[in-house]
């Protein structure tokens, strides 16, 4: 495996019943990059960083993180290597505020006359600096998350997985359902923390978004790779020609 490598996926393969979901797929991630990974629906691009996250075994292959084979069979796993992973449809949770959603399953404690409490004003301090370090402008981290619009609960889940000191991000269609302003903001929030040396794959159908902001760019159709192109070489026909016509582009 290559140094400059962060993730290696090698002959990965998955079906579910008689669909061939993923077909001997390799990826490389290279460090302090960000990887758009790009298709059809049905490509098997979700299927793919399921597999890297761990809550999806592949029938075949092999995975590497920063050169060492992992064995990842549940999202811990994965965690414990560096790696988040955030859904379309996000796990925040509505009913708590920044800070409670940053600290979620690691929250700090106190104990006060033998009893234990949350040490809400630690978790508060520290949720407030990671905010300012990621330049999130949300106004406080006692603000309650219903209270927000979907490209500020993205930031919250992208803050949450800073705050587990994730290496390795993984966003799925981040941009889906925001409007143009809030999807540059959270464009921007992606291309800093590649620049702070975050490796990042991107899922996303919309192709501006990796041109905008991306290093490659890889294309799944069928389940299969199809090539992957440098962003600064190619333009949104090109890309669009390699997920329609597939690797017979490149020839």
């Amino acid at each position: 495996m290559s140094n400059e490598h962060v993730v290696e996926m090698r002959g990965i393969s998955k079906t579910f019943g008689t669909v061939q979901a993923l077909n001997d797929v390799d990826l490389e991630l290279r460090r302090g990059e960000l990887l758009g990974l790009v298709g059809d629906n049905a490509a098997g691009k979700s299927t793919l960083m399921k597999t890297l996250f761990g809550s999806v075994i592949p029938d075949a292959g092999e995975i590497f993180i920063e050169g060492e084979k992992a064995e990842l069979r549940n999202p811990r796993d994965a965690q414990a290597l560096g790696l988040a992973m955030i859904y379309q449809d996000l796990a925040v949770f509505n009913n708590l505020d920044v800070a409670a959603n940053v600290f979620t399953g690691r929250e700090y404690t106190r104990r006060i006359l033998g009893i234990t409490f949350l040490n809400r004003k630690r978790m508060e301090e520290e949720s407030q600096a990671l905010l300012d370090r990621l330049r999130i402008n949300i106004s406080s981290s006692k603000l309650l998350v219903e209270r927000m619009s979907g490209g500020q609960r993205q930031m919250v889940a992208v803050a949450r997985a800073i705050g587990f000191d994730a290496r390795i991000l993984i966003m799925d269609e981040p941009t889906a359902a925001l409007g143009v302003k809030e999807a540059n903001t959270l464009l921007d929030l992606m291309a800093g923390l590649r620049d702070q040396g975050i490796s990042i794959i991107l899922i996303t159908h919309r192709i501006s978004d990796v041109l905008a902001i991306g290093d490659r760019v890889m294309v799944l159709k069928g389940g299969e790779r199809q090539g992957v192109l440098d962003v600064e070489d190619s333009t949104l026909e090109d890309i669009e020609s390699l997920i329609v016509r597939g690797a017979a582009y490149l020839q």
